[in-house]
């Protein structure tokens, strides 16, 4: 007779079967296509999170989707300018990047953080031969980038001034063949890792935002969707509740009406923009639940909030 242990593990087994069984016609959906993840925030301070997300991101690649990981990395980069008595300023909750700071932040985003990233998606496809290949901007010419420019207005005088936030930048082109050519090939399963480093026009190189950054590639890739991951389940109404789809127009409405505020604005903005770069949904959800990609690509009501045309 079959004992209790054994009836658990049994329902267990036909409970995963009926899972995959619905999650059929969104696998077929996403064949094939790109997805480009935006890895940041609460889930890359963790190990056990790390690991878990590099699973996924094999899980997909195996299940046909093409995954392109572009990560952030603020709060490495303020531990490191710490340990080394570089002293951080921001402005409007941007970063003042000198030149000592960029010297850093290069360091941390393209190197530490970017291998690690790599790395562990390498070991989670180990026996798939899925492999994490560490890229930034700066490789074969991938993101170019202007100087940031931004306006603060005197409290007192109401004039806006110029404020100068050294080598951060903003995408002004990419150039997606590297990536393209990693997503499609036939003989190996990579799966790119970006940093958001970028060059300009004269040679000089620049911290750009991540968000921003993942916007621009998914939009040059024309990608199926896009994926904010973030320390919030998505956006929210003025109850309180989340919002599981809205157009580009009542994204906009949010920000306009004072619903969305700080900084789910510059992540609404993303969105939107990647929409009208071409990309044909952009989705913001919690990047701390588990399986949170899974959920929102392979269930019906997913697992944060879509923004579409």
């Amino acid at each position: 007779m079959m004992d209790e242990v054994e009836r658990q593990s049994e329902e267990r087994g036909w409970a995963t079967a009926k899972t995959l069984a619905e999650a059929l016609p969104y696998i077929q959906i996403y064949d094939r296509e790109t997805v480009v993840i935006k890895y940041g925030g609460h889930a890359m301070g963790e190990t056990a999170v790390a690991k878990q997300f590099a699973a996924d991101v094999v899980l997909l690649k195996l299940m046909g989707v093409n995954p392109v990981v572009v990560h952030g990395g603020g709060p490495q980069i303020s531990a490191m300018l710490d340990k080394a008595g570089v002293k951080s300023n921001f402005i409007d909750g941007l970063r003042v990047t000198d030149r000592d700071t960029m010297v850093v932040a290069e360091m941390v985003l393209s190197g530490a953080v970017n291998k690690e990233i790599a790395h562990w998606i390498s070991v989670a496809g180990k026996e798939a031969d899925v492999r994490g290949i560490g890229l930034s901007g700066k490789d074969a010419g991938l993101l170019t980038v202007e100087k940031t420019t931004r306006t603060r207005r005197d409290p007192d005088s109401l004039i806006e001034h110029e404020v100068d936030l050294g080598f951060v930048g903003e995408p002004t082109r990419v150039d997606p063949k590297l990536i393209a050519g990693l997503i499609a090939s036939e003989t190996d399963d990579w799966v790119p890792v970006i940093a958001p480093i970028g060059v300009a026009e004269d040679g000089m190189t620049y911290n750009v935002n991540a968000d921003t950054v993942a916007g621009a590639v998914a939009g040059s890739l024309n990608a199926k969707r896009m994926l904010l991951l973030t320390d919030v389940k998505g956006v929210l109404d003025k109850n309180g509740q989340l919002i599981r789809q809205m157009t580009v127009a009542e994204a906009q409405a949010l920000i306009d009406d004072g619903t969305a505020s700080g900084g789910m604005i510059p992540k609404l903005q993303t969105a939107m923009d990647a929409v009208k770069a071409g990309v044909e949904a952009v989705v913001i959800l919690d990047g701390r639940r588990p399986h949170a990609m899974l959920v929102e690509l392979f269930t019906e009501h997913g697992a944060g909030t879509l923004v579409k045309a």
